[in-house]
């Protein structure tokens, strides 16, 4: 007898919500929320997911209220759209992140070009360092030193480059670092 009158006053209140009673819509809310949130229950412990979920699906019935034969079983539309509109909700929370892939490209970007102009910078940085210290260098040594470290030329090949002797250029190597150590400090 109860469900009688339930389906009874339910469809007096869909007759007049849909003729733009907006009090009929919220004692249809009133009516079933409790329900609703009951039966969510069991499909999820997340009671604030629940109730956004509720009032999506009460939206939902409000923004239809115009279309007569939209709704024919207000009870059963409401379950079924809980639990779809909960489902929708666990598969975007399972199959997504809470950042976009576009902020991921974004951020990876924008890392790698400060990244690489930090490293360009940097090697400008040395480079000129470095250009600043050989300056302080004899001509024979900067040369000595270029062929060795820059070019990565052997000392056997360094000797016929310079016309000097293995012994000299292990010299003039040496003189030339111990001049560069001093003037970096």
């Amino acid at each position: 007898m109860a469900t009688t009158n339930l389906k009874e006053r339910t469809q007096q209140l869909v007759t007049a919500f849909c003729s733009g009673n907006d009090q009929a819509f919220g004692e249809l809310y009133d009516l079933y929320v409790q329900m609703l949130f009951n039966y969510g229950m069991k499909l999820t412990n997340d009671q604030e997911l629940l109730k956004d979920c509720i009032h999506d699906v009460f939206i939902k019935v409000y923004n239809k209220r115009h279309d007569k034969n939209a709704i024919n079983n207000l009870c059963s539309y409401l379950i079924i759209s809980l639990k779809n509109r909960l489902l929708d909700e666990f598969r975007r929370q399972t199959f997504s992140t809470p950042n976009e892939v576009e902020s991921y490209e974004y951020r990876h970007a924008a890392e790698d070009v400060e990244r690489d102009y930090l490293t360009q910078e940097g090697e400008f940085m040395r480079s000129a360092k470095v250009a600043h210290l050989m300056q302080n260098l004899t001509r024979r040594q900067r040369q000595a030193i270029t062929l060795y470290y820059l070019e990565e030329r052997k000392y056997d090949e360094i000797c016929g480059i310079m016309q000097m002797n293995y012994h000299s250029v292990r010299n003039l190597m040496h003189r030339g670092m111990l001049k560069l150590r001093e003037a970096a400090m």
